[in-house]
């Protein structure tokens, strides 16, 4: 799947309310939701807001639709705050439980409304908190996990309308496919490039990385390049075959043990080296694939996250984003996790 950036919304001033609830709303029905389910999130969106502003003194929540199973869709909202963060989250989803002397049941509402919710919060740090409300209602039966989890976090350079960073992936019987890109410089030309490399990856036949990063190499040229790594997983093998060219940081990460991948010097559409070979991995079990575009800080590292891996991995890339991210340049984190027996 290729996925559209989040939408920004800054929520440090109650000001800024009216048009975060409205902006949320339309991208809501825009992607078709019923009017049942946009007044659900719209409940879910004034509550997220009026909790950044009661508990952490303003925040910032990302939005954007993602694929789910079966063609549904999910609306998903992610709030990230730098507050006094929470010692025990989990009492805080208590309707009646209360930081500041309110009722305390945003939490509360959030949780039912959603049809994923965590909250992932350290004291003196900050709170992150996920939700996502999908377009068709899901069975109540507990569903087999998918083979592969995947989920990516991209934002636009401030100001900026679009991205230059770019994400895609493909979940195959035999394969998964996942690519993230980042296009030189940011704007329109740098969204066009990355957005031309995902076509040109769509229609790649090859399993193999080094051979599809040459397919976007010689399908860009007309473009102003990009720089960008290509990740294939065979499940039958259980091996990981990664191959980057420019500075993708790529790296397993498993409990606080890290392994970093080394990506070639080049750019794809203009110059890449004749010699490009995948590196292979086998999987581990509990590992995750991170890959970073450099809107991220090199030196990133999970030390003061210890449990962030039982999460959904949307919560790992925004804990990546909120202390990594470096608010000039276009920034993207995918995260990936084989559920499969390994």
């Amino acid at each position: 799947m290729d996925n559209t950036a989040h939408i920004s919304f800054n929520a440090e001033d109650r000001s800024y309310f009216a048009i975060l609830k409205k902006e949320i709303h339309n991208i809501a029905t825009n992607a078709g939701f019923t009017a049942a389910r946009t007044g659900e999130i719209d409940i879910i969106v004034a509550e997220i807001a009026s909790n950044l502003i009661k508990h952490a003194g303003g925040g910032e929540i990302l939005a954007r639709i993602v694929p789910g199973d079966n063609d549904n869709v999910a609306l998903e909202l992610i709030s990230i705050d730098s507050g006094p963060g929470m010692a025990d989250p989990s009492k805080m989803m208590e309707d009646g439980m209360s930081t500041a002397n309110t009722l305390g049941q945003g939490f509360g509402a959030i949780k039912r409304l959603s049809d994923t919710f965590q909250v992932y919060s350290l004291k003196d740090w900050g709170t992150v908190v996920l939700a996502r409300v999908y377009k068709k209602e899901l069975p109540h039966f507990t569903k087999k996990k998918p083979a592969a989890e995947i989920r990516s976090i991209v934002v636009a350079k401030p100001g900026e309308t679009v991205s230059g960073d770019g994400d895609y992936w493909n979940l195959g019987t035999n394969t998964l496919k996942i690519f993230l890109g980042d296009g030189l410089g940011h704007g329109p030309d740098a969204h066009l490039a990355v957005q031309k490399a995902i076509e040109a990856v769509k229609t790649c036949t090859s399993d193999v990385p080094s051979e599809i990063l040459r397919y976007i190499h010689a399908d860009v040229k007309k473009t102003r390049g990009l720089v960008g790594t290509a990740v294939v997983y065979n499940f039958k093998e259980r091996v990981w075959r990664i191959c980057g060219v420019g500075n993708i940081a790529t790296r397993m990460q498993q409990s606080m043990s890290v392994k970093n991948h080394m990506s070639y010097n080049g750019v794809l559409g203009m110059n890449v080296p004749n010699t490009l070979k995948e590196q292979d991995t086998v999987n581990e079990r509990g590992q995750v694939l991170i890959l970073c575009s450099d809107g991220i800080k090199t030196r990133w590292d999970l030390v003061k996250h210890i449990g962030i891996m039982k999460y959904d991995l949307t919560i790992l890339a925004a804990v990546i984003y909120k202390d990594f991210g470096r608010k000039t340049d276009d920034m993207s984190v995918i995260a990936c996790r084989i559920n499969a027996a390994s």
